[in-house]
């Protein structure tokens, strides 16, 4: 069982790949999309749980969404056709670094996927090759919450510099050339309820299917995952989700 049918099964409960509530959803998709009518797209967009919110309540908007998963995009596509989105959301499989388009986008989200673009900067710089003048981008990003320790970077096999923390992540993206019109952090409670999930998602599935060749790793995965987070990271990594205009000369 590979690293995107863990994740698959660890989100089945959770489908936003992110500490976000359903209400903090909501509300940052309201804040992104006033008319209702806009075109968005998603730059690594996994199972399509942004866009598929994003159309359910706006039958004037259209989705583009890019990933390079088979199986998310699998996922994707039923949750669109259970949402009778009908051909409002195009899928693309591909890497989404390399993914162009013929028209602009009123919304370019990437939330919790900067990696898949080299980065928050390198994603921003992407967004912005596919965005309609007045349109808007939408970023979801780690940062420090607290100087992050040594079981915190072991749990997540990260380095110190691999993210700042709040002010200087939001200095970042201002000295690129963005200005942020609306942000949420996540809350302790958003955090839990995530990583709860995403552990005992993965454990149920294992303890439902013993006799399947990927329930040990599933279920060692979830074990490892629920102790890196509670001895290591928890309380130390944030995560920031931004609305973010281009600042007037950049």
């Amino acid at each position: 069982m590979d690293r995107r049918q863990l994740s698959t099964l660890a989100h089945q409960n959770h489908p936003i790949a992110a500490p976000l509530s359903d209400t903090t959803v909501q509300r940052v998709l309201d804040r992104a999309l006033p008319r209702g009518d806009e075109r968005l797209l998603d730059l690594g967009c996994g199972e399509g749980a942004w866009l598929v919110r994003a159309l359910s309540g706006r039958p004037e908007a259209q989705a583009d969404g890019v990933d390079l998963s088979p199986s998310a995009l699998a996922r994707a596509r039923e949750a669109s056709a259970a949402a009778a989105l009908g051909d409002r959301l195009v899928l693309h499989e591909q890497d989404a670094a390399q993914f162009t388009a013929q028209r602009r986008f009123d919304l370019v989200l990437c939330v919790g996927s900067t990696h898949a673009l080299g980065g928050l900067l390198p994603a921003l710089e992407s967004a912005r090759e596919h965005l309609a003048a007045d349109g808007c981008v939408l970023v979801g990003e780690g940062f420090w919450e607290t100087g992050p320790t040594p079981a915190a970077l072991a749990a997540l096999d990260a380095s110190p510099e691999e993210f700042d923390d709040l002010a200087t992540t939001v200095d970042r993206v201002t000295a690129a050339g963005w200005t942020p019109v609306y942000g949420h952090v996540s809350t302790a409670g958003e955090w839990d309820d995530y990583e709860w999930s995403w552990t005992g998602s993965l454990s149920r599935w294992a303890l439902d299917h013993p006799g399947d060749p990927g329930s040990s790793t599933a279920h060692e995965t979830a074990a490892a995952h629920r102790d890196g987070w509670l001895r290591g990271y928890r309380g130390v990594l944030g995560f920031v989700t931004l609305l973010l205009l281009r600042t007037p000369g950049s």
